[in-house]
């Protein structure tokens, strides 16, 4: 009877220490569980250990201390076999783990080099427009291709290869009267201004009205690729689009909603063409 008594003790007024130890173990138990189950996928194995542990605590709660050190010796034990029976399976995992944090990284620095790709769209459009309207007030000739899906790398060979960030100064530098650049076209992928003073081939087909080389150069550009290219007249400060091999002029006030409307509809073109751009040779 008193060791009854004695036993029902240790639910009175547990101090801080007991408790602690007890939250200890039961921690430990769960994380070798835990362990075991993530890497030895052996159901009579787990159940076993999870029998055991549960066995370990009440015997440890009601300080059987016998029973407790034996039944810590066996799960010592069944851990410690299942590890070693189980080390082919084991290096397999980490291996894969090695190989992943791996491809991991790779497929990071991949997704960053595509995180650099991206571009405000509304900050190119606008910048266009700034360069457009100043170039067009003045009456300075400009030809602009801003190249979609169709690859120009075979028509930029005959240009000068700039490989610069699409600003504002950088353009009308360009298209300055005077400069070695001005004359021909300045194609721009993205928001980058790969190439300046490239020839193209100009359209053959009879045009109505007055059109001089620039016009005809961007029509002929835009017959043989997806390409939209912007023209400034340099007699009158027309501003014109050729895409799809037509031609449109654009008061001053109406060029950037129409410059926009058709970059916009040229990417969903591209995007909904599943055979992909091919490679544009002009000459």
């Amino acid at each position: 009877m008193n060791s009854f008594v004695s036993l029902l003790s240790i639910f009175d007024y547990p101090t801080a220490p007991v408790i602690c130890e007890f939250i200890f173990v039961f921690l430990a138990l769960t994380a070798v569980n835990v362990f075991i189950d993530l890497f030895i996928k052996r159901l009579p194995i787990n159940i076993t250990l999870g029998v055991l542990s549960g066995a370990f605590i009440i015997f440890y709660t009601f300080q059987f201390l016998i029973f407790s050190i034996v039944i810590l010796a066996a799960i010592i034990i069944l851990v410690i076999i299942s590890i070693f029976v189980n080390l082919a399976e084991f290096r397999f995992i980490f291996a894969n783990k090695t190989t992943q944090k791996r491809n991991d990284k790779v497929l990071l620095n991949k997704n960053l080099g595509e995180i650099d790709k991206i571009y405000n769209k509304e900050e190119l459009y606008k910048t266009v427009n700034e360069t457009v309207m100043y170039l067009s007030k003045r009456k300075i000739g400009a030809i602009m291709t801003f190249e979609k899906k169709d690859n120009l790398k075979a028509i930029i060979k005959n240009g000068s290869i700039l490989n610069a960030p699409v600003t504002f100064e950088l353009l009308i530098t360009i298209f300055y009267p005077g400069t070695r650049l001005h004359d021909g076209a300045v194609v721009i992928k993205d928001n980058i201004i790969t190439a300046a003073s490239v020839y193209y081939t100009p359209t053959t087909k009879p045009l109505t009205g007055k059109y001089g080389s620039r016009h005809r150069a961007a029509i002929g550009i835009s017959e043989i690729c997806d390409a939209v290219t912007v023209v400034v007249s340099e007699e009158t400060g027309r501003i014109s689009i050729a895409y799809n091999g037509e031609l449109e002029t654009y008061a001053p006030d109406r060029f950037y909603k129409a410059f926009t409307n058709i970059m916009s509809e040229s990417d969903v073109l591209s995007a909904d063409d599943s055979t992909g751009g091919h490679s544009v040779n002009g000459f």
